[in-house]
């Protein structure tokens, strides 16, 4: 699938710890949902022993986005952290368990779904971001992203006379079939379903299901986009200097088959709902379950007051990232940008920045367009997600695509934009991912706070003329190899760095114990 801006940079809009855990869980259970007609009444959880989510899937989001998936809910409802048991009160039986599968990712949900009527399986991975890729329907190799209309035939016998009626009776983007020694599941990707008028008169067709996109920007037919890397992007501009926003919504234009103005829109949306964020968070939040607990607050009494050192607009920075790092970890709702555990650095830094500098919304919008095309450039090369990259994949990313976007609100070319991304991922190369006591809140809190920090400082030497000296495209393919070269315990496992400390590993115990006697029941709610 061709990234997406929207659906795979800034985004998604939601609630919970982290988006390869929750979000992506969520979109999970959504698509599982509608594989079982909203009707099951058993539902089993594999994860494997070797992945990251044995050990994270209660703490980090998982659980709470599966299920309340599974719910039909929305990433960012308000009742998410209460998915699970809300389900167990519905009547429906709920298994998770740890097995030797082998899963080459780390982040492999295997889900066995029954109601009275049916039993299917489903194999999904988080890929980052709020990302997924479904990848095993009932035991069929499939490649589903939630990204069209997929209507799913299950036969028996030969296709062949199906497949034809299907052609002259639809037009669809594709038709895969899919076949083992005695089934056959025909896979209809198109931008609507095969209407019950059409399916009824298939010839063979046994079962039909129907999965609705779960991503905000649906594919097309033919998805055509004018660059998928820096390189190319700098070639397609020939020199003339386009902004980088305007490059970028040229890129999402072409991708999602909207004009500039709707790409300007979505955007200021998302700035809108960061600013809420942002006032919340400074107002003050509330959580049981939770490291830290409001702090910006007296940041934000300090600074008005000037009885902190002075640090110019990046101490508005700071606050507004901590801000918005405490309103994630309180279940408020936050943009994945381009994940929930760096949800703070970027977004913090522009709508801080453009404050300081008296900037509107439409700046700000541009500006996160601009870290949005960089944010393209990582995903389509490599991943956000920090149980397969580090730290180096959120934290360092995030550095990257928001000293793009400070040029740009300074008003610097494009080589000087490009040139800023580049020094602030070259300086977090080898980061790793250690969440302390299994919460998405301590290194995190800190690490988020430096990525701003070194975004400013890189956009300012770009500004300056300051020698990138490796390309972008460069950096991030060190990064890639440098992930692959790192142990799994420092990728976001809770088996390595801070995470194992003494003081770690007490808070833990302390913070389970918390849980479990304010919910007897374990559903996760805090």
């Amino acid at each position: 699938m061709v990234v997406s801006i929207f659906n795979d940079v800034i985004g998604p809009v939601m609630r919970g710890p982290s988006s390869s855990h929750c979000a992506a869980a969520l979109r999970i259970g959504r698509l599982a949902r509608e594989l079982m007609g909203n009707d099951f009444t058993d539902i089993l959880v594999e994860f494997d022993r070797n992945g990251s989510l044995p050990t994270t899937h209660d703490t980090q989001g998982s659980d709470m986005g599966l299920f309340g998936g599974l719910m039909g809910w929305d990433a960012a409802d308000a009742l998410l952290p209460g998915s699970m048991q809300t389900l167990k009160d519905t009547g429906v039986r709920i298994a998770i368990e740890t097995v030797d599968a082998g899963d080459p990712h780390p982040n492999t949900y295997r889900l066995t779904l029954r109601s009275d009527a049916e039993t299917h399986t489903l194999r999904a991975i988080s890929t980052g971001g709020g990302m997924m890729e479904v990848i095993d329907i009932d035991g069929f190799a499939v490649s589903l992203f939630g990204d069209c209309h997929e209507t799913l035939l299950w036969s028996e016998g030969d296709t062949t006379d199906l497949v034809k009626a299907l052609e002259s009776e639809f037009e669809a983007y594709e038709i895969l079939v899919h076949q083992s020694e005695k089934r056959r599941l025909i896979e209809v990707k198109a931008g609507r379903f095969i209407d019950e008028a059409i399916t009824s008169k298939l010839p063979n067709v046994r079962s039909v299901k129907r999965l609705s996109p779960v991503l905000p920007v649906t594919s097309g037919k033919f998805t055509h986009v004018p660059f998928t890397t820096c390189e190319e992007m700098l070639a397609f501009d020939a020199g003339k200097g386009t902004p980088l926003w305007k490059l970028a919504a040229a890129y999402e234009m072409a991708r999602g088959g909207i004009s500039e103005a709707e790409v300007i829109a979505k955007m200021l949306e998302i700035v809108k709902i960061v600013r809420r964020s942002i006032g919340e968070g400074i107002s003050g939040t509330v959580y049981d379950d939770r490291v830290l607990g409001h702090q910006c607050g007296k940041f934000d009494e300090m600074m008005r007051a000037g009885t902190l050192l002075d640090g110019g607009a990046l101490n508005r920075i700071i606050l507004y990232v901590t801000a918005l790092m405490e309103v994630k970890s309180s279940m408020g709702v936050i943009v994945a940008a381009p994940t929930a555990g760096a949800c703070a650095a970027l977004p913090g830094a522009v709508v801080a920045m453009a404050d300081s500098m008296g900037l509107g919304e439409e700046e700000m919008a541009k500006a996160l367009l601009a870290s949005g095309i960089i944010g393209v450039f990582i995903a389509t090369r490599w991943t956000f997600a920090a149980e397969v990259g580090g730290c180096q994949a959120e934290g360092g990313s995030a550095a990257s695509m928001a000293a793009a976007a400070l040029v740009t609100l300074a008003n610097g070319p494009l080589n000087q934009a490009v040139a800023a991304s580049s020094m602030a991922f070259q300086s977090m190369i080898g980061l790793i991912c250690d969440p302390i006591a299994n919460r998405v809140e301590a290194p995190c809190l800190g690490k988020n706070v430096m990525a701003a920090a070194n975004a400013l400082c890189c956009a300012n030497m770009a500004l300056a003329g300051y020698d990138q000296v490796i390309p972008l495209d460069e950096v991030i393919e060190t990064a890639k190899q440098v992930a692959k070269q790192m142990p799994r315990e420092v990728r976001c496992t809770n088996l390595g760095g801070l995470s194992i400390t003494p003081t770690a590993k007490a808070l833990e115990e302390k913070l389970a114990a918390k849980r479990a006697s304010s919910c007897g029941s374990g559903c996760g709610c805090g």
